[in-house]
């Protein structure tokens, strides 16, 4: 059963998205780091790590890896905080292919300088896709003048219009993949490496991996499942004997919310503000000497 997956990773401040055959998960910002992502490739992850979050392949699997960001000669940034270089790719994949996770490895890579991504690699059955040469930088497309910013990348852009007209019963080939962009439209000059790649790209077609598509292998012979359904119903009485002898859970004695809310205000004692009283004098000041004149203030004083 061939089974494609695809990591969605943009590496400089972004969300990652890792999106498998299985379904769709999202890693959140902090979790998106090189070690994070040589872990997932590789299979070294903590026994606790969710299967949403495994990348479940094995030797009959295709994978997609797409990367983009900011990035230099042989190095590609996470985060602007730390970067990957080509060296430590090329041997993740060459633990995977020791590890027997993949069948066939599609790597594309949108990034300045992106072909030296690619030079470093030396496991079988990889095929490499970049946006510029070395010494090039891959340029932005659809600037947004409310925001001042670009929206997307030239290569990003071009793949993506050419991938929106592919189907799942599509002939399109990997030699189509590789004239999507030329030089006049990302004024970069894409690049590609198909020399540890076994099979011709011409026979290759674009749905072994972005077409998400399951070969179904057909068996003829009888699979029992009884055994597997009572060790299930087994494990299911187990799990309500020990749910029985487990003590209530019991919650901590909260604040009485509702009493708090219901309460009704308590009135504040009324001062007079700071210059009510100096007002007072100047009022009666002023009503005195209107009615008798300033010769009666012997009176006052």
């Amino acid at each position: 059963m061939a089974v494609s997956h695809c990591f969605s990773r943009a590496a400089s401040a972004f969300t990652a998205v890792l999106l498998f055959s299985f379904g769709c998960v999202a890693a959140s910002h902090i979790e998106v780091t090189v070690e994070n992502f040589l872990r997932v490739l590789t299979g070294r992850i903590p026994p606790s790590t969710p299967r949403s979050k495994r990348l479940l392949s094995d030797d009959r699997s295709n994978i997609l890896i797409y990367m983009t960001g900011h990035g230099g000669n042989g190095f590609l940034k996470f985060q602007d905080s730390e970067e990957i270089t080509n060296i430590e790719l090329a041997d993740a994949f060459e633990q995977m292919w020791q590890k027997r996770r993949y069948n066939e490895l599609l790597f594309i890579i949108d990034t300045c300088q992106g072909a030296s991504m690619y030079e470093r690699f030396y496991s079988p059955n990889i095929m490499a896709l970049a946006s510029s040469q070395v010494g090039e930088d891959s340029l932005s497309h659809q600037p947004d003048p409310a925001i001042g910013v670009h929206l997307m990348d030239r290569y990003t852009f071009y793949v993506l219009e050419f991938l929106e007209e592919i189907n799942p019963a599509s002939q399109t080939n990997m030699n189509d993949l590789f004239q999507v962009c030329p030089k006049s439209l990302c004024v970069s000059t894409p690049g590609h490496r198909t020399d540890l790649f076994q099979r011709d790209p011409k026979n290759v077609l674009i749905t072994d991996f972005f077409g998400s598509v399951r070969k179904v292998e057909i068996t003829t012979e009888t699979i029992n499942l009884q055994q597997d359904s009572e060790i299930m119903e087994s494990s299911y009485k187990e799990d309500q004997m020990d749910e029985e002898l487990m003590e209530p859970l019991k919650y901590a004695e909260q604040l009485p919310v509702a009493q708090i809310i219901h309460q009704k205000p308590k009135l504040k004692d009324w001062h007079p503000p700071g210059g009510f009283i100096l007002g007072l004098w100047a009022l009666i000041i002023m009503v005195f000497f209107k009615t008798y004149g300033i010769k009666h203030m012997k009176f006052i004083f």
